[in-house]
């Protein structure tokens, strides 16, 4: 991890640095909507606050029982360690939806909607969290103007490959979110839509192997896939769907700088700090 700077015996890193601020953009984003949209925003912070612990611990848990158990389980002491690395993303999205779920039910609050607002804000507290992720993909040709060389060596700037597809996903679900088709939608193509971005970001990564160029992490994408699938033949089992879901002209040209601004920003800062 690269240090950014020290205080007595704590050191903050740019990973950790990245991560306060995409959850803290997609905390705004998400309590400003919530708020908007006349839920109770101040209930739902503490929500959100919840359920971000429940993605640390969830996130943990996986990558120590699918990536690298034996490690883990010779060194029980290594599984506090959490500051030199080791979370897993589908981890974090379980986890976290887990904590989540149970404290909207407990206070009686709107799932599918509130998950619906939750899924834009998601998407790009993840993206903003990957511009300071410190791993990379597998080795590139040096031939390539966009490998990040590494201890001598080119490889593939598989997090900057996912940032740039989260915050595309992010145009998309911000855009539908103002015309859903059906309560929980854009949560779903959330679910689907960041799967599928994780398993073609895989293919530049290296990750224990299933079979051929498949990883573990593949499948687990693929299972959150198959689920999402589920979850739409449900919601329009239980809700009409609306057709009228047709934005205006001027929410695809803000977006669509929006969008724009942020990926040139996040490339500039990705390289002048990672390559």
């Amino acid at each position: 991890m690269i240090p950014i700077f020290s205080i007595g015996p704590l050191t903050i890193y740019f990973f950790g640095f990245m991560i306060a601020i995409g959850a803290s953009v997609g905390l705004f984003i998400f309590t400003r909507e919530a708020k908007r949209q006349g839920l109770d925003h101040k209930l739902l912070m503490d929500g959100a606050m919840y359920s971000v612990i429940g993605g640390i611990i969830g996130a943990r848990l996986i990558y120590i029982l699918v990536y690298n158990p034996d490690y883990y389980f010779s060194n029980p002491l290594k599984i506090f360690s959490i500051h030199e690395g080791g979370l897993s993303i589908h981890g974090g999205i379980i986890g976290g939806l887990i904590i989540g779920y149970w404290f909207l039910k407990k206070h009686k609050m709107p799932i599918w909607k509130t998950l619906d607002i939750a899924a834009p804000a998601l998407i790009i507290a993840q993206g903003i969290s990957r511009i300071g992720c410190d791993v990379f993909g597998g080795p590139i040709s040096s031939a390539l103007p966009w490998g990040v060389e590494v201890n001598g060596e080119y490889l593939h700037p598989a997090q900057a490959y996912e940032f740039l597809l989260d915050y595309l996903l992010f145009g998309y679900l911000w855009l539908r979110l103002k015309k859903p088709s059906y309560t929980g939608q854009i949560f779903i193509h959330y679910l689907i839509g960041f799967m599928v971005i994780r398993g073609i970001v895989e293919f530049t990564r290296l990750n224990p192997m299933i079979f051929g160029p498949f990883s573990v992490s593949h499948v687990m994408s693929l299972i959150g896939i198959i689920t999402g699938m589920i979850l739409i033949n449900y919601r329009k089992q239980k809700e009409p769907t609306n057709k009228s879901n047709v934005s205006k002209k001027s929410d695809y040209i803000q977006t669509g700088g929006g969008v724009s601004a942020l990926i040139v920003a996040s490339l500039i800062i990705y390289y002048l700090v990672q390559g």
